[in-house]
């Protein structure tokens, strides 16, 4: 997609750099022309709400104005060949001050201690770690209509920053899409002379695409907080809770499948790479699982796969099978050549086991296992460093089990005003020396992570926090 490849190449990705200053300068004045100014902007708005997603709407505002400036001047007819570098490495000065009007982020610090092309790379590459949870919320129909008519220009920057920093894990060409349709329909609508109807026709319309926004926006919020082997992990546990009568040989394919999608669409500029590989997956999904689980088979009816892909990520856990007792593998095979699938089926047993265990709780676990093996597995005798400290989770795992299993159990099963008042009775009984105020500190402790992180879509990183 080249109105992406074009906003990618104005922010001197890693890509580029090799080929030198002025090939980028070249492409940029070559996709600024084509795109002309208006589209250029609107792209270089919802890269930047996306890439600094906790920046205000004025820090972006600064920021956009400098960028689309800079290649409205460097890319006019006779500009000075040295214009564009020039003007990139003032820019990265601003950034740098004390009292830069543009976003901030943890790593600008680190950035400025560079000089030249190191140093705008650097500044390039920053970007926020995912939103806890997307932010926006669609103002009613009337609304909408309010703030176009006031300032048409004014509510669309502000629509772009606020939708693209809310779901600024989406990759670009799903957010540019999503973007472009919302404000086509509001301008079509809000002067029709029917908006109610109009309105209810084009968001029919626009449901695939919204559902593609939601869904990719989780999907590589959870690749970028954990990285390949951990988010085809995390998609193997969530299955296995799913259909824990599924076998760990039906299972890894599907999300050995999932991370490859993550890893190829999440950062891609293809226009229809997320859409073409989340639909191919789904299918494989369907067909793999439809026949062992009739939830499955429920939501895989629909001719819809984007539909069908989003009933699949909203379904329950299941309840807890009857299964016989899990063999543990042995320091032999967790030490060996194929250790990693050896800990990671021992963890697909547990999960299908305790099927309302939290993502999080999961994900602590994975990287217990990760570091056990690390530990123990380059020790002379691996065997007894792994037996020591199995002994030490075996006495202290099982409670915390039980407590997660058991509060995200209810929470998922009760309303919940009566999921509270059983938990508050709950906890009267097993801290009876606990005051009033500590009871009631405990109790909302315990429901935040509950409403936040016993949810299909729990936030990886708040949940990692609150564990």
């Amino acid at each position: 997609m080249r109105a992406a490849l074009a906003l990618l190449l104005l922010l001197a990705t890693t890509q580029a750099a090799h080929r030198g200053r002025a090939y980028v300068r070249e492409k940029v004045c070559q996709e600024y022309r084509m795109l002309g100014k208006e589209n250029f902007r609107t792209l270089t708005i919802i890269a930047n709400s996306r890439k600094y997603s906790n920046g205000t709407f004025e820090e972006i505002g600064h920021l956009v104005q400098e960028i689309v400036s800079l290649a409205e001047t460097c890319c006019a007819d006779g500009a000075d060949p040295s214009c564009y570098d020039a003007g990139s490495t003032a820019l990265s000065v601003k950034s740098c001050s004390a009292d830069s009007p543009f976003p901030a982020h943890p790593g600008i610090a680190e950035c400025c201690t560079h000089e030249g092309l190191e140093r705008k790379l650097c500044l390039a590459a920053l970007r926020h770690p995912p939103q806890p949870l997307a932010q926006y919320l669609q103002p009613s129909d009337q609304e909408l209509c309010q703030a176009f008519r006031q300032d048409p220009r004014e509510f669309a920057d502000r629509f772009l920053y606020e939708y693209s920093s809310s779901y600024s894990q989406a990759p670009l060409p799903v957010l540019l899409g999503s973007t472009t349709t919302f404000l086509s329909m509001v301008s079509t609508c809000c002067i029709s002379p029917a908006p109610t109807a109009c309105f209810l026709k084009e968001k029919l319309e626009r449901k695939t695409l919204s559902l593609l926004t939601l869904t990719s926006n989780r999907i590589c919020s959870r690749f970028s907080a954990y990285g390949k082997d951990k988010v085809s992990f995390s998609y193997l546990a969530s299955l296995a809770q799913k259909v824990p009568t599924a076998s760990f040989e039906d299972l890894l394919p599907l999300a050995e499948d999932a991370a490859e999608l993550s890893s190829q669409c999440c950062d891609s500029v293809a226009e229809d790479c997320m859409q073409k590989k989340l639909l191919e997956h789904t299918a494989k999904v369907c067909t793999a699982l439809s026949a062992l689980d009739g939830r499955f088979a429920d939501c895989c009816k629909g001719k819809n796969l984007m539909e069908n892909h989003f009933c699949i990520l909203a379904l329950p856990p299941a309840l807890a099978p009857k299964l016989p007792e899990a063999s543990e593998p042995t320091s032999k095979e967790l030490c060996g050549k194929e250790g990693a699938l050896h800990a990671t089926r021992s963890l697909f047993e547990l999960a299908r086991r305790h099927p309302s265990l939290p993502e999080a709780v999961l994900a602590k676990l994975y990287d217990s296992s990760g570091k056990l093996r690390g530990e123990c597995c380059s020790t002379k005798d691996p065997s007894a460093c792994l037996d020591s400290k199995r002994k030490r989770m075996e006495a202290e795992l099982p409670r915390l089990l039980g407590k997660a299993s058991q509060l995200c159990g209810q929470y998922n099963k009760l309303p919940f005003l009566e999921f509270k008042k059983r938990l508050r009775g709950s906890l009267a009984h097993t801290e009876p020396e606990a005051s009033p105020a500590q009871l009631e500190r405990l109790l909302e402790q315990r429901v935040s992570f509950a409403s936040t992180c016993c949810l299909p879509d729990a936030p990886p990183l708040l949940c990692a926090s609150k564990v």
